[in-house]
């Protein structure tokens, strides 16, 4: 039943939205800021409020005569304050009660939400009682019959036990001291809702408290016509002795007060207590959130090449927005498509959007709206950004050998520094080009972590025929000039809180060396698996650097696997293909990163394997080599290259 109830909700609430963007645009549809709207109707209310305190006499005898000569006396301001007072608290109620039934019918209360609809409840209540007690202060037949049955039916408690309805009996009984309380709770009143307008926002990301400019003109220019054509005047003094029968009345503040004298009063309290009860409780009342559902969500986001968390529930823009990415939004509420983006894997939940946002051929390709979308399992999305991302320049720096050094009968490690007071700022796991004479270029990737930048670490292994490297092992000597180009590249590490499986194989230790000794450096504490495979104990060139890590830091395991062990090697540890040591340490690899530098061929075998064994799409990443040459006809010299990405 509350699923058809909802479902009729969010139909009138999409086709309400569809005309007000027809006539306001979706920029300026009133429907899209409900929320600052009831904010800058606050400042309205506090603004106008303080200026009628200031020439108001609270005191019985004068609060009316002091009110009329506000009204009268000065009524091209102290007139218009006091009808926009009343106008501003009136449109407080409705967008604040608006507002919490869109979200009502849009399903947005329960779970993680409960926070920001429960203040909410509070915070309607909290205006009632504010507007209720403003009713009383200027002492005419309105504040009299407001006075009068507030006390009738506080009477009804047993706290008070009919003792506040006799200060109302006879005219003379009400006094002085009884207006300084209305004043105080006037005054204090607003104060607890304005800090709990603060606290009922803070749950929201990226919350808004002020509306576009011409949404707040136009709000203060209807308020001002109002005042003008129906100014808010009072209705005769007050008089106890005197009874009430024919009113101005307010239904925006005052909607219950006809029936303290139509209902028997315990029928009026269970109304307002089992009113207020039910909405308190309803983020926990049946039906229940899918059961069995994940409470979080991770999702992978391109450009920024970052994976967060969504709660069940949340949509990707807020999950996006909480977690720092700059996601571009304008609406929030699936009307302008600002916030247009492609899901390229997994499965998401649409929601609810007007047709103009999202075309049914843009649906029909992948793309969603992020104010709208709530994944269903891990989803990787991309969008444009607004503002193109900040990327470092791709700059060419000349450096010198600073050192070199033989780690392996095939792999020299090499040491360039650049000139007194230059670094180059890269992020583990990108790369250089070598720039030769002729134009051509070597691609090898950083084994230097970033805050090491003054000086750049290569580990180049020789290619038989190799151009460069060839170069490297014959000629090069310390103090060569080098030219290169970066830093290049996106194979880095992605920003989330899942455990890390490094594949490398052979060289693919070097950029791998660079991004664990930048999280170690960072103070990152997620788990980390390097799986290294070679075909013989001496191709670990380095293998006492992943051992001294294993020793220091308790969430780094190294794991050396050889595909082609000798006899003399006496090789003890793990053997076979690199990747079937993965697969025998993990049953599933569902929640896993994975990140494999080596080969195109050793990472074209691998990632079907641990994907057949539950590693996610969007969540394998690699950097693979290929050889680089003018052709195979030619008989081109070759050697490492990063391979297309």
């Amino acid at each position: 039943m509350l699923k058809y109830f909802h479902k009729l909700l969010q139909w009138l609430f999409m086709r309400a939205e569809a005309v007000f963007n027809t006539a306001f645009g979706d920029k300026l549809n009133p429907l899209y800021h409900l929320g600052t709207i009831t904010f800058f109707q606050f400042w309205l209310v506090s603004i106008s409020g303080l200026y009628l305190y200031i020439f108001m006499d609270t005191g019985v005898k004068d609060a009316y005569e002091s009110m009329e000569q506000i009204t009268h006396g000065q009524w091209w301001l102290g007139g218009i304050m006091r009808s926009i007072h009343r106008y501003a608290s009136d449109g407080m109620i409705l967008t604040m009660l608006l507002h919490m039934v869109r979200h009502f019918g849009f399903d947005k209360y329960r779970g993680f939400r409960w926070f920001s609809w429960v203040t909410g409840v509070i915070l309607i209540w909290l205006v009632c009682i504010s507007g209720i007690n403003g009713f009383m202060l200027p002492w005419d037949k309105l504040a009299q019959f407001v006075t009068v049955a507030t006390a009738e039916m506080l009477d009804w408690l047993p706290l008070f036990k009919g003792t506040l309805i006799r200060n109302f009996i006879f005219e003379g009984a009400v006094n002085d001291r009884l207006f300084t309380l209305f004043a105080f709770i006037h005054l204090g009143a607003p104060l607890v809702v304005l800090m709990l307008m603060w606290i009922h926002v803070q749950r929201v990301p990226r919350a808004h408290i002020n509306p576009p400019r011409a949404i707040a003109i136009a709000v203060t220019l209807t308020f001002l016509a109002l005042s003008l054509v129906k100014p808010v005047v009072s209705q005769g003094p007050a008089n106890l002795s005197v009874e009430v029968t024919s009113l101005d009345f307010d239904w925006f503040l005052l909607p219950i007060y006809p029936l303290i004298y139509d209902w028997p009063l315990e029928r009026l309290w269970i109304l307002l207590i089992g009113a207020s009860v039910l909405l308190f409780l309803a983020p926990w009342l049946p039906p229940h959130l899918l059961r069995g559902a994940k409470a979080e969500l991770d999702i992978s986001v391109h450009p920024d090449n970052k994976t967060i968390k969504a709660r069940f529930g949340e949509t990707i823009l807020d999950a996006g927005l909480r977690q720092g990415i700059n996601l571009p939004y304008e609406c929030r509420n699936g009307g302008c498509g600002l916030c247009k983006c492609a899901v390229l894997n997994g499965e998401v939940d649409p929601g609810v959007y007007q047709n103009s946002a999202l075309s049914t051929a843009e649906r029909a390709m992948g793309k969603v709206l992020m104010c709208c979308a709530t994944p269903l399992s891990y989803v990787e999305i991309e969008y444009v950004p607004e503002v193109a991302l900040a990327r470092t320049l791709v700059k060419e720096y000349l450096g010198r050998v600073e050192k070199m050094e033989l780690l392996s009968h095939d792999v020299m490690r090499v040491i360039i520094k650049l000139p007194e007071g230059q670094r180059i700022p890269f992020v583990a796991g990108q790369y250089i080009n070598i720039l030769l004479d002729d134009g051509e270029r070597r691609a090898f990737s950083f084994a230097s972590a970033p805050h090491e930048a003054e000086n750049v670490e290569l580990q180049i292994r020789l290619v038989p025929g190799g151009r460069f490297t060839t170069h490297v092992f014959e000629e090069m000597k310390v103090g060569d000039p080098i030219l290169f180009e970066g830093p290049l590249g996106d194979f880095v590490l992605r920003e989330s809180s899942r455990p890390i499986i490094f594949v490398a194989g052979a060289t693919g230790f070097a950029p791998v060396k660079s991004m664990v000794e930048d999280a170690f450096h960072r103070g990152i504490r997620r788990e980390i698996r390097l799986y290294w495979g070679v075909r013989r104990p001496e191709d670990l060139y380095l293998p006492q650097l992943p051992e001294q890590w294993q020793r220091e830091h308790s969430n780094f395991k190294f794991i050396p696997v050889l595909s082609e062990p000798k006899p003399e090697d006496h090789w003890t540890g793990r053997t076979g293909l690199v990747h079937e040591a993965i697969l025998q340490d993990f049953p599933s690899l569902a929640g896993n990163e994975i990140y494999a530098c080596g080969s195109v061929k050793m990472v074209e075998a691998i990632f079907p394997k641990l994907k057949n064994q539950g590693a996610e799409e969007g969540m394998c990443f690699s950097d693979a080599f290929r050889i680089s040459g003018r052709s195979m006809a030619l008989q081109a010299p070759a050697e490492p290259e990063r391979n297309g990405r």
